[in-house]
């Protein structure tokens, strides 16, 4: 006898999936059971805690295109999901979340773990979140929710009574109120009208100093971004989720954009007067050309995202590919070609600055540097994952991505702790590549640690065992520190911001992985050859000084006022602090190696 259970894994596999995240719990005995029954043909990946589930079905819908998994049981299980799929909901990624309840007779009785899962997940599933109360339903059920998923790019639920789970599965009958609904996505070519793109063309072609800004959704358009970039002889800049959209050794590539980017990105923006925009929704307007500076092209599948963060004067609903690669026969080649030499030599002097700040002493050493001595470290086709925090501002502008790596993190959410079961996720679903995690020692707390565990138990079946989580061992949460000195103008408070200190090398050597401490800036480069021959998944812990600064682009005077009265607060670290911020900022003007 199949059961609803049997019946909902089978239709899963039928869609594609081969793999769900989760923990067991009572309330999906039954889905646990047909797991069971069906270890040959899915597997489930058993996690630390419901979150780092939805947080790798997120992961693995960012690296594969495909919809993630996630499950979880009743109550308290379903709860701890919320924060894993609301980084998939604010990114845009294809997730599935299954859930079990209560039993339906009980339903309405205050019983145990009885939440009102509808009502939960009704913001962060707004697009499809029904609950299952009889067999005939369930076809339906799992069709629409990965449908939805897919061409919807969002968060769906179900919800599954843990008494209807072990019930036999009937098919629904061929009758009135019944639905029939079937396997399989076909996906259109989605290009903006011939005048539309016409329209745009005559922007692009009238701009003197274009500048282009593309984010996730230019992913598959590498090819299509830097010719269309060659021919209006743009600059272009890289929303955070859009890192790997062009490799960073195209001279006219100037990185990141905003509190985390790069001075060119920043001088593009202030200088354009034309601005193409291609699959982002960077969300922050001060680092966007001021209103009525630029004319605006935007190119978004979303119709929904469109002239959001700067009013365009061209938007355009289509696939990002296909409508450059439309577009590209209306433009015309730039003759004059004195912005873009100004900007690559913007860039060029930007990474020598970068080189002379990673070089900078520190006590006792320069999380910068760790970062830029990884960089020419990384093998081909690595996929790396940063958390949030002081390791996301090093991410974005020390780590040099080149053609055919993948990275990402959590964008819009920005959440702390998705570092390392993003890693997890890559590697499930690319174990023959090496991956890199770049987290904090806040986020390491948080949910690394457990993760470590995770990679303990799976490791071994994984083709390349190369999986690195680099720790900024600061015993600080440092990007709120910052925060706080820059945009609140208040000192350290050590009673939140303090955090207590942890072996993590020891700890990683303790669960049969290699551990690596290093505390001195010469051992930075060998330990990560160490690191890169390693037989096994390696914790390469960085113990960094907090001090060194993760300076904006641009500081405002709001933002140095503040800085300043941090000071006069009585901020505990402000002498070293500021002995950091004033090397970092001299070497803006005389950059040189090695300054102590």
């Amino acid at each position: 006898m199949d059961t609803v259970s049997d019946f909902l894994i089978r239709r899963l596999r039928a869609w594609g999936v081969q793999r769900i995240y989760g923990y067991p719990g009572d309330g999906i005995n039954g889905i646990m059971g047909a797991l069971q029954r069906s270890e040959d043909e899915m597997d489930f990946v058993q996690v630390r805690h419901e979150e780092m589930a939805a947080f790798m079905a997120c992961a693995h819908a960012k690296f594969t295109g495909r919809p993630g998994v996630c499950l979880a049981t009743s109550g308290p299980g379903a709860i701890h999901l919320l924060n894993g799929l609301y980084d998939a909901k604010m990114d845009h990624q294809p997730v599935v979340a299954i859930v079990g309840q209560s039993a339906r007779s009980a339903l309405g009785g205050d019983f145990q773990q009885e939440v009102d899962l509808l009502s939960l997940f009704k913001d962060v599933a707004r697009e499809y979140v029904h609950m299952a109360v009889e067999p005939g339903q369930v076809r339906h059920l799992v069709d629409r929710a990965l449908r939805i998923a897919m061409v919807e790019r969002t968060v769906t639920c179900i919800i599954f009574p843990n008494d209807l789970q072990e019930e036999e599965y009937e098919e629904p009958a061929h009758a009135h109120n019944t639905i029939h609904t079937g396997i399989g996505q076909c996906w259109p070519l989605v290009v903006p009208a011939r005048a539309d793109l016409q329209r745009a063309a005559d922007v692009l072609n009238e701009g003197e100093k274009v500048a282009m800004l593309v984010g996730a959704g230019a992913l598959g358009a590498t090819n299509e971004v830097t010719q269309v970039a060659d021919i209006l002889g743009a600059g272009v800049a890289k929303a955070l989720l859009g890192k790997a959209v062009l490799p960073d050794d195209l001279p006219y590539v100037t990185g990141a954009i905003g509190l985390l980017g790069t001075r060119p990105s920043w001088d593009m923006m202030r200088d354009c007067d034309t601005l193409l925009m291609v699959g982002s929704s960077f969300p922050y307007a001060e680092f966007l050309p001021s209103e009525g500076q630029a004319r605006g092209v935007q190119i978004d599948i979303d119709g929904r995202m469109l002239s959001l963060r700067y009013p365009m004067e061209v938007p355009l609903i289509g696939d990002a590919a296909e409508t450059l690669r439309a577009l590209m026969p209306l433009l015309e080649r730039k003759a004059e070609r004195g912005w873009r030499r100004d900007i690559e030599g913007k860039v060029a002097d930007w990474w020598r600055l970068m080189e002379a700040r990673a070089m900078n002493g520190a006590n006792p050493i320069n999380p910068q540097r760790v970062f830029w001595e990884l960089s020419p470290r990384l093998p081909d086709g690595a996929i790396l994952s940063s958390d949030s925090g002081s390791s996301a501002n090093w991410f974005a502008r020390d780590i040099r991505i080149r053609r055919g790596m993948m990275a990402s993190l959590s964008g819009n959410l920005a959440t702390m702790g998705p570092g390392v079961p993003y890693a997890i996720a890559a590697k499930f679903a690319f174990p023959g590549r090496p991956v890199i995690a770049m987290v904090g020692d806040g986020a390491m707390q948080m949910n690394g640690n457990g993760g470590l565990v995770t990679i303990k138990k799976y490791w071994e079946q994984w083709q390349d065992p190369r999986l690195i989580v680099l720790v900024l061992h600061n015993n600080d949460l440092n990007q709120v520190t910052w925060e706080m000195r820059a945009l609140a103008g208040n000192p350290r408070f050590e009673a939140s911001q303090q955090l207590p200190d942890f072996p993590f090398a020891s700890y990683a050597e303790s669960l049969g992985l290699k551990g690596i401490r290093v505390d001195t800036p010469d051992a930075i480069g060998p330990a990560w050859d160490e690191a890169f021959r390693s037989d096994r998944p390696v914790v390469y812990e960085a113990v960094t000084d907090p001090d060194v600064p993760p300076l904006p682009p641009h500081i405002s005077l709001d933002q140095a006022k503040a800085f300043l009265s941090s000071m006069l607060k009585g901020d505990p670290d402000r002498v070293g602090y500021m002995k950091q911020a004033v090397k970092a900022m001299a070497d803006g003007i005389l950059p040189h190696r090695g300054r102590d």
